[in-house]
């Protein structure tokens, strides 16, 4: 017989949080029910991704987590898989979501939410300069002496971006402005979509010393896009190389920053010290650019780009309280990204005396994913289309555990898109058969799914070999579209800032919630961050 899971109190969790102990508060649902409703500090790992994404973003077997769901049912099993990978800590969150709001608890929409709290709390402390888009279009318009930062991916950049704009993601903003802007008098102006990534990069450029007049553009593409503005699309503008002088020049004010904010240095010998010490996680991020952690990297250490790192940090280290290491090659990277998530209450530490040498690792390292916890009787794309073509209708059906985004955009013809999380339900919508298929885009996370559907149907249960790829590679036929969603479309939240086609009205609505998050954080009061 089973034995009942352990329960973590709304008291207990707080405590945790204000005592900086070790504690992954996970959110099992799917990404748009989270995005809707959840503490400040939890992460989302979603019930259906476990196996995919537990060893690698919470890394020690011992680490204190605490699970919870808002009453759909998948905070146990969730807890129950977890244990099955070696984690031993494992409880559930006493009532669940309505336990932590009915204990008073306070509760955030949207994601990444600890660091745009974060970004607004700077803006309030440090008055960080801005200009609205009707200020910045004049400056364009009049060919003023002005430069335009984009601190977002390169991806987001291309979809929409401020005429005229640069790409030079937030991490490398203070490595490189001074190349886009060598003379002192030249304004700088930086973006993104919203607010966070301009105010932590405007002020990381204050904050190091910039002597060029900076401001952020003040509430990003949204704000352009508000005014009645036009943005460019498809844009190809990428950063400019930096001279040795301009690279010591950027290295000296990072690391005065970084003494400020309390950044500790460490170095190789340190790690090892770090990785077997009893009841501490140590993450290990390469702050660099994807391209320069693939022509080489320290053994492991994770790519995570330095910008995104402090805009995406819940994802990157879900267990609040852990220790950060970060790394790069220039002085500048890893102590600009680490005076930030010093300042969101992180133990961070920046490793110092790195030679060329130790950058031995090419490539992407490979993943570590369990063993499935049934034999997984694989079928080729050749053997399936010869099944779908000669049996009767309804015989074989195919369950695609895709995204739903990829599953829209394309799909082998007439599979069903099904969410684990949403299994029994789904299933109910889909045509009984005698054999099921399970797919995904390359069938990595559809075998996971093996046991459930066998016994959730008592049929027969197969994976595509090589996915939906080695299905769409073969030639073989697919369609796209929603008509065979069996789950709906929860599985990611639609971002008011993203893409091109948002509401004005969501835009707006978004831009109106940071503006409250400042008085959020004092509600919640377990925040822990300091500006300097």
């Amino acid at each position: 017989m089973t034995s009942p899971l352990p329960k973590t109190s709304y008291a207990q969790v707080r405590q945790a949080l204000l005592e900086r102990a070790e504690i992954a508060l996970l959110d099992v649902r799917e990404e748009d029910p989270f995005a809707q409703a959840h503490p400040l500090f939890a992460a989302n790992l979603p019930f259906g991704r476990i196996e995919l994404e537990a060893w690698s973003r919470i890394p020690r077997l011992g680490t204190t987590i605490v699970l919870y769901d808002n009453g759909e049912g998948l905070a146990e099993p969730a807890a129950r898989r977890l244990q099955a990978l070696g984690y031993q800590q494992v409880s559930l969150l006493d009532g669940g979501l309505q336990g932590w709001r009915d204990a008073g608890g306070e509760l955030f929409i949207d994601v990444n939410v600890p660091s745009k709290a974060f970004g607004e709390l700077v803006e309030s402390r440090r008055h960080t300069p801005s200009l609205s888009a009707q200020e910045v279009k004049a400056l364009i318009d009049q060919q003023a002496d002005l430069v335009v930062l984009d601190a977002r991916r390169f991806d987001e950049y291309q979809t929409m971006s401020i005429p005229s704009g640069t790409s030079v993601p937030g991490g490398e903003l203070v490595l490189r402005a001074r190349a886009h802007a060598p003379d002192p008098r030249t304004r700088i102006i930086v973006n993104c979509a919203g607010r966070t990534r301009s105010i932590i990069g405007t002020q990381s450029l204050v904050n190091a010393g910039i002597p060029n007049p900076v401001s952020a553009l003040r509430n990003g593409t949204i704000g352009w896009t508000l005014a009645g503005q036009t943005l460019d699309h498809g844009a190809d503008r990428r950063p400019q190389a930096v001279s040795p002088e301009l690279q010591a020049e950027a290295a000296l004010g990072a690391r005065a920053v970084a003494d400020r904010a309390g950044v500790q240095r460490a170095r190789l010998a340190d790690l090892d010290r770090f990785l077997t010490e009893p009841g501490r996680t140590s993450y290990r991020f390469d702050v660099r650019t994807p391209e320069e952690y693939s022509a080489g990297h320290l053994p492991g250490f994770r790519s995570a780009p330095g910008g995104q790192l402090v805009q995406e940090t819940d994802v990157a280290a879900p267990v609040r309280g852990a220790r950060i290491v970060l790394v790069d090659d220039d002085g500048v990277r890893a102590n600009m990204t680490g005076s930030w998530l010093a300042q969101m209450g992180w133990e961070v530490w920046v490793l110092d005396a790195v030679t060329p040498s130790d950058f031995s690792e090419t490539g992407q390292p490979l993943p570590r994913y369990p063993a499935p916890t049934r034999p997984v009787d694989w079928i080729t794309p050749a053997r399936l289309a010869e099944l779908l073509e000669r049996e009767a209708p309804a015989t074989t059906v195919v369950l695609d555990f895709t995204t739903s985004a990829n599953h829209v955009k394309r799909h082998l013809a007439g599979a069903w898109f099904l969410l684990r999380s949403d299994l029994q339900q789904g299933l109910a919508r889909v045509p009984r058969a005698k054999r099921y298929v399970l797919t995904c885009g390359s069938s990595l996370l559809a075998k996971y799914a093996v046991e459930e559907v066998a016994l959730a149907t008592g049929a027969q249960v197969q994976v595509l070999e090589g996915g939906n790829q080695a299905w769409a590679d073969a030639g073989l036929p697919v369609e796209q579209g929603e008509r065979t969603l069996a789950s709906p479309r929860i599985d990611r939240y639609r971002r008011p800032y993203e893409g091109t086609d948002s509401p004005r009205e969501a835009m707006q609505a978004y831009l109106d919630w940071e503006f409250g998050l400042v008085e959020q954080l004092g509600r919640d009061g377990t925040h822990g961050f300091h500006v300097i």
